[in-house]
């Protein structure tokens, strides 16, 4: 069993394969050869049932950024982070700095302060303090 962290990390590569690839989540899942983690596969289906609406919230709260102009993994990363938000299981600030982490460690030098102000945003308008 791996950790939640383990688990954001191939939720990652699962939903920014989906993208790159252009391909439907259960049939690279079916491709696969080994079962990731039952955390990884709620998020990635979570992710992948309401792709529009987070990239909704994610459009109405970005600053000066397009979805679609975002890097592929940064918008992986805050479609998981908008999802874990929306579904109100794990606290908000273990959220935000989950996703800043995996930006930190995946995408570019400033994109864990972009993650980081976008998702803070977001869980503010959801009720949901960052801090």
């Amino acid at each position: 069993m791996s950790t939640r962290r383990e688990a954001r990390e191939r939720a990652l590569g699962l939903c920014y394969e989906v993208e790159v690839r252009d391909v439907d989540l259960e049939q690279l899942l079916a491709e696969l050869p080994a079962t990731p983690d039952a955390y990884a596969v709620d998020l990635a289906r979570g992710v992948a049932a309401q792709r529009d609406e987070l990239d909704a919230l994610l459009g109405k709260f970005s600053e000066h950024w397009a979805v679609d102009r975002m890097p592929a993994v940064d918008r992986a990363i805050l479609r998981i982070g908008c999802y874990e938000l929306q579904q109100g299981e794990i606290p908000a600030p273990v959220v935000i700095s989950e996703a800043v982490e995996l930006a930190k460690q995946y995408s570019t030098k400033d994109s864990g302060r972009f993650v980081n102000g976008l998702l803070a945003r977001i869980a503010d308008e959801l009720g949901k303090p960052a801090v």
